[in-house]
């Protein structure tokens, strides 16, 4: 049982630990920041599925990559672009949409299982595409982390408005001369960024607990236009830098601590929402039997 407690949390060397990853914890910070803003559109837009299915292309992509030698940032940007894309403009509708994804899913799984197989290096590169790893941010990786995010903030930060009114109302944005079409495919084209630097911290099969997860806890919590954006940045980031200090001297991958810290945000969240729906009731019942 000790040995099974410290390989999950160990302590030791913790210091250095962190000095040596400190790449990784602020990659993670600014990937929490692009994760969670990104993520309530996901969610008004009622696209998770979407996220599942262009991570699977981004894996492809990133195992082509590195298969090819072209590098795995390179390969899991291609990949997600190319998922986005074709989401984006043959899935305008809703049932097509999932259509394609579904199509998407399990071939963008046999490449990158295809290209795994035949990459003849350390099986931990291979294995971290699925399920995340620390290790891998590098001076460069973190430097192309940087930027990706830094174009996906600053392109929601363009779109926000008119991408809210079209998410909410997509019938009377086209009504009012908002271009919806051309809305969607741009934010298709920005979560095809942020998926693809996200498989590179929590793995091509967990960026559900990044760009999803925080943002409906949110929702969970407020209504506010400006608090969900806040809340789930907020999420994001303390899944992401909170799972990254706990696997920091652990044998296992970071991607269960992420994904233990973002559920019970979720489930926290679900509580007071549930609670303050019981005392609102409470209140309402009371009312009435005043009146």
């Amino acid at each position: 049982m000790n040995d099974l407690w410290s390989a999950i949390f160990d302590f030791s060397d913790y210091g250095e630990l962190i000095v040596l990853l400190r790449n990784s914890i602020f990659a993670g910070a600014v990937l929490g920041i692009a994760g969670g803003l990104i993520g309530v559109f996901v969610m008004q837009r009622d696209m998770a599925f979407a996220v599942h299915g262009i991570s699977e292309l981004s894996f492809a992509g990133a195992s082509a990559g590195l298969l090819l030698g072209l590098g795995v940032v390179q390969g899991a940007v291609v990949g997600s672009l190319i998922a986005a894309a074709l989401i984006g403009i043959l899935g305008t509708r809703a049932r097509d949409r999932n259509s394609i994804i579904a199509v998407l899913m399990p071939f963008g799984l046999g490449i990158g299982i295809l290209c795994l197989a035949l990459f003849p290096g350390r099986s931990a590169n291979k294995f971290g595409l699925l399920t995340g790893q620390i290790v891998a941010v590098d001076d460069p990786r973190l430097g192309a982390l940087l930027v990706i995010c830094a174009v996906v903030v600053v392109g929601l930060a363009v779109v926000w408005r008119p991408l809210v009114f079209a998410s909410l109302d997509a019938d009377v944005a086209v009504a009012r001369g908002v271009p919806a079409r051309a809305l969607s495919l741009v934010f298709m084209l920005l979560l095809g960024l942020t998926i693809a630097v996200s498989v590179q911290i929590v793995g091509a099969l967990l960026v559900l607990s990044i760009l999803v997860t925080p943002a409906a806890a949110a929702l969970r919590l407020t209504a506010s236009p400006v608090w969900v954006p806040v809340l789930s940045v907020v999420f994001a980031t303390v899944s992401l830098v909170g799972g990254i200090l706990l696997a920091l001297g652990a044998s296992v991958p970071i991607s269960p601590y992420v994904t233990t810290i973002s559920f019970l945000i979720y489930v926290i969240a679900r509580v007071i929402a549930w609670q303050r729906s019981r005392v609102r009731r409470e209140r309402i019942i009371a009312t009435e039997v005043l009146a």
